[in-house]
């Protein structure tokens, strides 16, 4: 059945190659047709200037110029017949009669070139449409082939109905049906298997860690509060402290949720971007002045391009991401220590947002995982944060179909760039 199913569809694919390729040696005469026929009327109008140039010199154009005067002065049917004089004279010379023997000779050679390199090339124009056609046939093959696959009998349904029953639920257990026309099935839904365990893997890891996220904050809470009813009333320190305690703890546990809540609305595609024309420099200059007023314990600088650059975004979840990238930078980079924010256009003409500092930095082993939720490198667990900050901001720059580069050396700082 394979064998008589590749030969109907060489013998179709050949029938499309045969009427493609007559197609394009029809269009090829045409284009030759037309071709001499623009060279012959170019040959005959360059041949009767030059003619009446060597015939009458400098009075070619005051000759013909008075006999045409002449034709306006004439009436009616000798002005016709005067007009008519006048072309025959152009046209009917004996040097006209032999040019254009000559130009028929001409016109004939440069046809029968013209046929006989159409000929020589007619097997490699054969080839190159069959190289062009040849993975649509593949296409039109392997389309066909499924197609018109059938389970002989139900016996194969079976096999694949047991191998799911017996499945078990391991982490790494997959399907066999020991069955070569299975394979691709196989294959199949062992893929399908694996997407979904990864992100079962995924969820789970997600829950567990928001879970541990919101439990110490609310542990804290707990301890403070339960100190308060036994002390806070008649002491003022321990009052004060765990005021002070609950209240700093609350506020990061809502930052927590609303980044949570953020993640789950735009896994949920709730969140719908508001796309505008943006100018990435007036926006990174009003974040470089922000930054300046909140965070006086390092030295901002601004490196502003010398172009105006301008692009479709949401401007509010655009100004998010480089905050995002702003906090993290000034959380690791020392008291004093600088950190740059610019604007410009890569060597692939496209443009960026910077935050470069000289903080802590970061191995390759934490760059690979720097945007999974809730991962946070061992360096920086003793800084406060919720490991969310990087994932959101990723979320923001993938939904503006933009990526990052990051360059990052542990001890001497990181530089993340947002390619939009």
């Amino acid at each position: 059945m394979s064998s008589s199913l590749n030969n109907s569809e060489t013998g179709r694919m050949t029938s499309i190659t045969r009427r493609i390729h007559g197609l394009w040696v029809r269009e090829k005469l045409k284009r030759i047709f037309y071709e001499d026929l623009l060279i012959a009327v170019i040959m005959q109008i360059f041949f009767v200037i030059s003619n009446a140039y060597r015939s009458y010199g400098d009075r070619f154009i005051s000759h013909y110029s008075d006999r045409w005067r002449e034709v306006e002065t004439l009436p009616g049917r000798e002005s016709f017949d005067e007009f008519l004089d006048i072309i025959s004279e152009l046209f009917t010379s004996q040097s006209m009669r032999l040019f254009y023997i000559y130009m028929g000779i001409a016109l004939f050679a440069m046809l029968t070139v013209q046929l006989l390199a159409l000929l020589i090339e007619y097997p490699f124009d054969n080839k190159k449409i069959r190289k062009i056609l040849r993975p649509i046939n593949e296409i039109a093959l392997k389309a066909d082939e499924l197609s018109r696959m059938t389970f002989d009998d139900e016996d194969k349904y079976r096999v694949i109905e047991d191998a799911i029953s017996n499945l078990e639920p391991g982490e790494n257990e997959k399907l066999s049906f020991n069955n070569s026309d299975l394979q691709g099935v196989e294959a199949a839904m062992n893929n399908l298997l694996t997407r979904m365990r990864e992100s079962y893997r995924q969820q789970a890891r997600f829950v567990n860690d928001a879970s541990h996220e919101l439990r110490t904050p609310i542990a804290v809470i707990q301890g403070y509060t339960s100190m308060l009813e036994r002390w806070g009333r008649n002491d003022e320190k321990v009052l004060e402290e765990s005021i002070t305690a609950i209240s700093h703890e609350a506020e990061h546990m809502k930052h927590l949720v609303e980044q949570l809540l953020f993640l789950a609305r735009g896994d949920s595609g709730k969140t719908v971007l508001e796309l505008k024309e943006v100018s990435l420099n007036a926006m990174m200059q009003e974040i470089y002045e922000e930054s300046l007023m909140i965070d006086e314990s390092h030295p901002y600088r601004y490196r502003a391009s010398e172009e105006e650059i301008s692009i479709e975004a949401d401007e509010g979840l655009l100004k998010q991401a480089v905050r995002i990238l702003i906090d993290n930078a000034a959380k690791y980079t020392a008291q004093g220590d600088e950190i740059i924010l610019s604007v410009g256009r890569t060597d692939e003409n496209r443009p960026y947002l910077r935050v470069q500092d000289t903080g802590i930095g970061m191995a390759d082993a934490d760059m690979e995982h720097m945007f999974e939720r809730f991962y946070r490198a061992d360096e920086a667990r003793n800084t406060e944060g919720t490991g969310l900050g990087l994932s959101i901001a990723k979320w923001i720059v993938d939904k503006h179909k933009g990526h990052f580069e990051i360059t990052s050396v542990t001890g001497l700082g990181t530089r993340i760039s947002i390619v939009l």
